[in-house]
């Protein structure tokens, strides 16, 4: 708690590039959220490492990330948007955390599963903790809330784990982190693979939109999306390609399924894929020219990133000072 505000944290990874799903599933909706609660919003470069990086491309992407976050509507004076990267406290209550996790906990995580048969060439220390950093990025905030999918269920679950046991041995230090349950955003799947969500590592380029993708490019690849052979206009499970589209031109135009289905019912899905792709060049346009201005605008970026990793500094330094006198570190003479 932040004075009269619960504390909620969410970060996404400076790898590839955002989708459409990662806007209308989540960063849409995140900005509607600093009214509420007192967000801390951190480009998770330390994550990314995990899977090696070029250099210079993950700099570049960690700037496009967060210079995504404030175009999207995520106001800097409001929100605490920082790079995971400038805050040490992550690093060091991390290895504080490690030393309270069990093998078999981790040993459980489905998601080192999967990751390490993706990347059997590089199965390495940092991807098997991953969920111990994730751990300390929620709890070094003290965050009540943290907005995840399912896929991230497993991690939350050990946050809490790890937090109740630290606070079992040494009193109440970690506020215990729950999943925020509040407006759902669309689950957005592959255009080209219905039963897999639109992903920023989607090997078919078909599959995704890109947040940054052109007019023309997007209105391509609505056109490709898969639908199926009923010919048939219906929002049913039965057909996954044609209900991902109605979902999408749901989120975009804030309709709902039904009326979606009420106006398009005598049209082919041709003329129904040329409206979807409308609709998300609509939503897209106005933060892309955003993006473009704030790239312009080098000083203004520059100064969020100090001034929110002062921030940012001040709230972790605050936690990691109580747990390591916790743990028996030595204090620092000041």
């Amino acid at each position: 708690m932040i004075g009269d505000k619960k504390v909620l944290f969410s970060g996404m990874q400076a790898t590839g590039n955002l989708t459409l799903g990662n806007y209308l599933g989540a960063l849409k909706n995140w900005v509607s959220l600093s009214d509420e609660y007192e967000c801390f919003y951190s480009v998770v470069d330390m994550h990314s490492i995990t899977i090696r990086q070029d250099p210079a491309t993950l700099r570049k992407r960690a700037r496009a990330l967060l210079t995504l976050y404030i175009a999207a509507g995520l106001d800097p004076e409001k929100n605490c948007i920082y790079y995971q990267s400038h805050v040490s406290g992550h690093a060091e209550l991390a290895w504080i955390l490690n030393c309270f996790t069990y093998m078999g906990e981790l040993n459980r995580m489905t998601q080192f599963k999967d990751k390490a048969a993706k990347h059997a060439d590089n199965i390495n220390a940092g991807l098997f903790t991953y969920p111990v950093l994730m751990a300390a990025d929620i709890l070094l905030y003290q965050a009540d809330v943290v907005p995840v999918g399912i896929d991230q269920m497993q991690h939350l679950e050990l946050t809490r784990d790890l937090a109740q046991r630290f606070n079992g041995i040494y009193g109440d230090v970690f506020t215990i982190p729950e999943a925020y349950i509040g407006k759902v955003g669309a689950k957005i799947m592959s255009l080209q693979d219905p039963s897999k969500k639109m992903s920023k590592s989607d090997e078919n380029p078909n599959g995704s939109i890109y947040l940054m993708d052109d007019p023309d490019t997007i209105r391509r690849k609505c056109k490709r999306a898969v639908t199926d052979s009923l010919g048939e206009f219906r929002y049913s499970d039965e057909q996954p390609g044609l209900h991902n589209l109605i979902d999408i031109f749901c989120a975009c135009t804030n309709r709902t399924p039904e009326d979606v289905v009420a106006e398009f019912s005598g049209s082919g899905y041709g003329q129904f894929k040329e409206a979807v792709g409308e609709a998300v060049v609509s939503v897209l346009d106005p933060l892309q020219k955003r993006v473009a201005e704030l790239e312009k605008d080098k000083s203004y970026i520059d100064s969020v990133i100090k001034n929110n990793a002062e921030k940012a500094n001040y709230y972790a330094q605050k936690t990691l000072r109580k747990v390591q006198k916790k743990v028996g570190f030595p204090e620092k003479i000041r």
